[in-house]
């Protein structure tokens, strides 16, 4: 199975690796600093590079569902690798950088919002959660002005493990109904803003609410009869208008 660096240091930008397999679904690696589409978040996208110079694009980075087995999506036209290659596994940093201050900036929201979060997407320039707000609510503005001081508040965001036993023992620390904190290997990741917000995630986040930057809420919509979605996005840039 492929080590995953990227849960123990989000910050790391490239590693090298090996290439344990090559075929039409994608590239394996040993080792990868690639987050793969999961929990909401989109999947990293970067670059290969081999010892003689060639270059795979990376176009995305996903896992398969029967196997586990993390597939690094090549561009159409990438040079091809063979089994046991070794690689310089590189990130678009740029772009990770931005999922990772949306990724923390979700779970600010989820204190504004204390509601059930029933889905969510976080792309490198929106993100949006589904609450089902059981009655509750909510103003634009308000929500706006709450999260971007939290965000001012340069809260650590630091990562953390409990074992399988301790999570199901505190079950309100699940706070997104559609995703499931992964069990049975024995510990469940979380992410800890201190004082903020504590619950299960797999994502790759920053160390500090400071790093996310001023937001804006691009608009409040209603997704079916019970659920609102929340579209943030970061502030100065455009299409604050035409969010969907």
């Amino acid at each position: 199975m492929t080590a995953l660096l990227f849960r123990d240091d989000a910050y790391l930008r490239s590693c090298e690796a090996s290439v344990l397999a090559c075929d039409q679904r994608g590239i394996r690696l040993d080792r990868t600093v690639f987050y793969y589409l999961s929990g909401g978040q989109a999947g990293d996208t970067g670059v290969l590079r081999t010892a003689d110079g060639r270059e795979v694009h990376i176009s995305d980075t996903l896992r398969d569902a029967p196997t586990g087995e993390i597939l690094h999506v090549p561009a159409a036209g990438s040079a091809a690798l063979i089994e046991g290659e070794k690689v310089m596994a590189e990130l678009d940093w740029e772009r990770r950088y931005r999922l990772m201050r949306l990724h923390t900036c979700m779970h600010l929201l989820c204190a504004v919002v204390p509601s059930p979060v029933t889905g969510g997407r976080i792309t490198p320039d929106k993100a949006h959660l589904d609450f089902d707000l059981q009655g509750l609510a909510v103003d634009k503005a308000d929500i706006e002005t709450r999260l971007n001081a939290l965000i001012a508040g340069a809260h650590k965001a630091v990562p953390r493990w409990i074992t399988d036993e301790e999570m199901a023992a505190r079950p309100e620390l699940v706070r997104t109904m559609s995703v499931k904190p992964p069990t049975g290997q024995g510990r469940v990741r979380l992410l800890d803003i201190a004082g903020v917000d504590l619950q299960p995630c797999g994502g790759t986040h920053v160390r500090n609410t400071g790093e996310v930057g001023p937001v804006v809420v691009h608009k409040i919509r209603s997704e079916g009869k019970r659920n609102k979605r929340v579209i943030v996005g970061f502030a100065g840039e455009a299409g604050t208008q035409s969010a969907g």
